[in-house]
């Protein structure tokens, strides 16, 4: 949602929190100081740092709401994977956005990392770090970030030549059948709908491997290796083949499965594998299912069952 205003002459001046409260009914000072302090509310096109921001006449305010929690995410150690001197990976939860928004700076994972990395001794040296992932908001799971200048370069080649496995947990609707295989299409993103969606000619090449790990009534366990990372891949190949993500209302995934209600598409990003940047050895990291996702699975189980990870399955071959 995004409210817009446009300061007249005699608002000159006026701070932007009583601005906004004394012309929108539904936003109190109270909540645009939570908004402010987010990094949702705008200036001039410019992000707002301090609610006694003096509006201007031809700055027009913006306001935007992601209807996410007001209480920024921050990053703990109970989150953290695996760290050295090169390296941070972490699991992250769903419903944190991976990178800045409009609506938000502070409790994004990008500046929960800036803020869980800085030195308290030298508070004015930005750290270091190197994004080479994107994981939407709602999908969990391990991100890995170089934090060293030696690593940037490297991890960046890594993961843009294809040099790392990513294999991802997801709960689809149905029956998915065959037990394995391999989509391939060129996905690219529809003008009307915003959606991706396979085309025939003009998009990018995108390549999606599957196998099942367990099968219930309405619903698969299915372990996804993706050998290309373009956007929402995952997502729409399996929607595409019938069997959309369960609780991906965007790409046709159900809100219920019988009475549990899905508030999340039901991704994971379980295991990265891939040859350590600088000091080139393998590195093999994954991310505990969170707790939504073992809920579900419990319920599907009947309260038991063999856990994914602990199956005895083969690996994909490679």
């Amino acid at each position: 949602m995004i409210y817009r205003f446009d300061p007249a002459p005699g608002d000159e001046g006026t701070r932007i929190d009583m601005y906004v409260a004394a012309h929108c009914d539904t936003l109190s000072r109270t909540l645009l100081r939570k908004i402010v302090d987010l990094g949702g509310v705008h200036a001039g096109g410019r992000r707002v740092r301090r609610s006694s921001h003096p509006v201007k006449v031809g700055e027009k305010v913006e306001v935007y709401l992601d209807g996410q929690s007001l209480v920024p995410y921050e990053l703990g150690e109970q989150d953290v994977v695996f760290r050295d001197s090169y390296l941070l990976a972490v699991a992250k939860p769903a419903g944190v956005e991976t990178q800045p928004t409009p609506a938000r700076f502070k409790g994004t994972l990008y500046q929960a990392l800036l803020s869980f990395l800085q030195d308290p001794f030298r508070p004015m040296q930005k750290p270091e770090v190197g994004m080479v992932q994107r994981l939407d908001r709602d999908t969990s799971g391990i991100m890995v970030f170089s934090i060293h200048p030696r690593a940037h370069r490297q991890l960046t080649e890594i993961f843009s030549g294809r040099a790392v496995q990513k294999r991802y947990l997801a709960l689809v609707a149905g029956t998915l059948l065959p037990a394995e295989g391999e989509i391939k299409s060129l996905l690219a993103r529809g003008h009307r709908s915003n959606l991706m969606k396979s085309v025939e000619r003009g998009g990018k090449e995108a390549i999606t491997r599957y196998r099942v790990l367990e099968s219930f009534p309405g619903a698969t366990l299915v372990e996804v290796e993706i050998l290309t990372g373009r956007s929402h891949q995952i997502r729409v190949h399996l929607s595409e083949a019938g069997h959309p993500l369960l609780g991906d209302t965007r790409y046709g995934g159900p809100t219920f499965l019988g009475e549990i209600p899905l508030l999340r598409q039901m991704l994971h990003a379980w295991k990265l594998e891939f040859l350590h940047p600088v000091e080139k050895r393998l590195l093999q990291l994954d991310a505990p299912i969170p707790a939504d996702m073992e809920s579900l699975l419990s319920a599907l189980r009947g309260g038991g069952g063999a856990d994914p990870e602990t199956e005895n399955t083969p690996p994909f071959s490679t």
